[in-house]
């Protein structure tokens, strides 16, 4: 019987159950996915938001602000990559400049420090690149970019550091009421007993609501599709460009990433199946609305696309509350933009809450730093010095990013491990560079195959069917 069972190993789950291992709890994590940040969490625009776009006194003002203060600590304390660049939002004539006001006068009811807004020309001087049409810009200083995947698999394996239990693959499809709590069964028959609940499903937080008898709120799904440009376009955007937002998100933006490329997107397209594959149609959304903001985008060194479904909520906020229905469930859901950058202090709020309820104590020992070995951020000399001690370090396995056989060998031994081609390229970037894995795909199949005794026709891009290697004989 574990104290807290947490549903969903996105950043939000992560982040919560992190917070939970600040107390004298036992905690297990319930993802149905075969790897950690299988969803919104991985595919998504990974900024950190301000805080002047949400609705004032909305939770999603409050947690994203609250989590923007939090995110430069965290990042630095899991080993995270994060840069404050700042945020600008142009606008383009009179009725534009009308909004940009509204913004900057809720970003600061808000909370958001340092807003201004400028004219066209000035703007340019910090963007060089922007439309010669952009009249107005509202700039936000306090905004930043983090790397989504990385931060969710550090928010997870710090818990996993101090104990938290990690089970994937274990989709929640039944729930039964239990003398001290429930019992959760998978669509595999394996059965988590826990005294407390907390629902951090993403897309699929209100089917798992729903299991527990509450159906308070509903989610429906929104893709967002999204062009990757490689790092060799260096300094055409600095800050991260939003145009004017509408009800159907924040919009196109054009934004440099940590690792160094170009992030351009995303659409907005209702989604019914969770598809995340990319339309052309897509395609030519992006590429117009952006290069209406941005002069001379450099879309022919275009390396990959890709879309992740953001799930939002009929009450157009973020659930984040004790179940009015249900004893010992925690209900956080809907939590679209600005979740990622919220996810720090969802997490703080929440293991709060659910440790009062448990009056459980703090835990002294817990060590919120996740030793991270940056291999790449290392000189040449020190990077000898590993070599010398661990060979592997000395092999270069994906030419483009740079990736050594020892980062991925560390990537399959850490909290929590990669077992997929995809799981070795979310926490190494193996595969991620100019020839998207055309070149070392086959040496991340052979150490996936050493490593764990797959045959070849067991190894997963993504887990589940998702085979390297089907059909013929082997």
């Amino acid at each position: 019987m574990f104290d807290v069972a947490v549903i969903g190993a996105g950043v939000v789950g992560g982040f919560c159950a992190r917070e939970l291992m600040k107390y004298r709890l036992s905690v297990v994590i319930l993802e149905g996915a075969d790897d950690v940040a299988a969803g919104a969490s991985r595919a998504n625009s990974g900024i950190v938001h301000a805080g002047f776009d949400a609705k004032e006194g909305s939770l999603k003002a409050k947690f994203n602000v609250l989590g923007n203060r939090m995110m430069p600590k965290v990042c630095e304390e899991l080993g995270v990559g994060y840069k404050n660049n700042g945020s600008i939002v142009v606008a383009f004539g009179k009725e534009q400049e009308k909004t940009l006001s509204e913004l900057k006068e809720r970003g600061e009811i808000n909370g958001v420090e340092g807003l201004k807004i400028v004219d066209g020309d000035h703007a340019r001087k910090l963007e060089p690149n922007l439309s010669e049409e952009v009249t107005a810009a509202l700039i936000a200083p306090t905004g930043g970019i983090v790397c989504p995947f990385t931060l969710n698999i550090a928010a997870v394996g710090n818990a996993m550091d101090n104990g938290a239990k990690l089970r994937c693959g274990f989709k929640v499809i039944a729930v039964q009421k239990e003398k001290e709590g429930y019992k959760l069964i998978s669509e595999n028959g394996e059965e988590v007993f826990a005294k407390y609940v907390i629902n951090c499903a993403g897309a699929g937080s209100e089917k798992v609501a729903n299991l527990f008898a509450d159906t308070s709120f509903r989610i429906m799904d929104r893709k967002g599709e999204y062009i990757l440009l490689d790092s060799s376009v260096k300094n055409y955007a600095h800050h991260t460009v939003f145009a004017v937002p509408t009800a159907a998100g924040k919009g196109v933006l054009v934004s440099p990433t940590t690792d160094g490329n170009i992030l351009v997107g995303p659409t907005s397209v209702e989604e019914e199946n969770y598809d995340t594959s990319v339309r052309v149609e897509g395609f030519a959304e992006i590429k117009d609305k952006a290069s209406k903001m941005m002069k001379s985008i450099p879309f022919f060194e275009t390396i990959t696309s890709f879309a992740g479904v953001r799930a939002y909520c009929d009450r157009h906020d973020f659930v984040i509350e004790e179940s009015k229905t249900a004893e010992n469930l925690f209900n956080v859901g809907g939590i679209e933009s600005p979740g990622l950058t919220a996810s720090p202090a969802i997490g703080k709020y929440v293991a709060e809450k659910v440790a009062e309820k448990l009056h459980a104590e703090k835990n002294e020992k817990f060590d919120p730093v996740r030793r991270v070995n940056h291999f790449k951020e290392l000189s040449e000399a020190e990077k000898n010095k590993v070599i010398a001690k661990h060979p592997e370090y000395g092999k270069i396995v994906c030419r483009c990013e740079n990736v050594t056989l020892g980062e991925i060998l560390e990537s399959l031994r850490a909290n929590p491990p990669a077992k997929t081609i995809d799981g070795i390229k979310l926490r190494t970037r193996a595969g991620m560079g100019r020839c998207q894995s055309g070149f070392c795909q086959p040496h991340v199949f052979n150490v996936l195959m050493k490593e764990y005794g797959y045959r070849a026709d067991e190894v997963t891009k993504k887990g589940g069917k998702s085979y390297i290697i089907v059909g013929g004989e082997l």
